[in-house]
């Protein structure tokens, strides 16, 4: 094999190990990304009815409640136009509030969404752009009805 060969052999080889890399390294991080979705996209069947995904929006007032244990809860995400009720065993963030920004990582099963982790909104003013562009559509599309 001449010298001319082989480093062209030994770019193809490198080209397609940096190729099998990339591929491996982009499926590894599609098969973890979850995305974020408001209870209108849910009732629109935009959501992923197999896979896990992440809910967002307001916690409704007195919708929270309590088992006896308190580690069983129910309550309801709303983004102010459709309802998502909400199941979730575990302890709640302390920032957890009726009213106030919440974001759940679970699964849809029969029309209830069971919560694997809950995330609360941190302060009074912040809200993710995405959560808030999908509120503020939502409460328009309320409004025209």
């Amino acid at each position: 094999m001449k010298p001319r060969q082989r480093r062209l052999l030994f770019v193809l080889l490198g080209l397609a190990a940096v190729s099998i890399a990339t591929a491996l390294v982009l499926n590894a991080l599609n098969s973890n990304v979850t995305f974020f979705y408001s209870p209108t996209q849910v009732n629109a069947g935009e959501a992923p009815r197999q896979a896990a995904f992440r809910l967002g929006g307001l916690v409704e007032t007195g919708s929270l409640q309590r088992a006896a244990d308190g580690l069983d809860l129910r309550f309801t995400v709303t983004d102010g136009a459709h309802r998502i009720p909400v199941r979730y065993r575990g302890l709640l963030p302390d920032l957890f509030r009726e009213g106030k920004g919440v974001v759940v990582s679970g699964r849809l099963t029969d029309a209830v969404f069971t919560a694997t982790e809950v995330l609360a909104k941190h302060d009074e003013n912040y809200m993710p752009p995405p959560a808030a562009a999908a509120l503020e559509q939502a409460r328009d599309k309320g409004a025209a009805k």
